[in-house]
């Protein structure tokens, strides 16, 4: 599980690299976890969370340069 500080720290194509990576890697656990070979099922919940995080940071960025362009 990583921190949001760590997601901070990558470029926004980095960022968003990451979440792609991320998705697939949750559709591929669901697709274990449907086919009862998921040993693991926490994985799911970690994963998801992970994702969540690193949508927060892209959404800060953007409104940050939102924010940026109206002043």
């Amino acid at each position: 599980m990583a921190k949001a500080d760590q997601f901070r720290d990558l470029s926004d194509d980095e960022l968003a690299t990451r979440i792609t990576e991320t998705k697939e890697e949750l559709f591929r656990l669901r697709v274990q976890h449907a086919t009862l070979q998921l040993a693991d099922t926490s994985q799911l919940r970690q994963v998801r969370r992970d994702i969540a995080r690193m949508l927060t940071v892209q959404r800060e960025r953007a409104l940050a340069s939102f924010e940026m362009e109206e002043a």
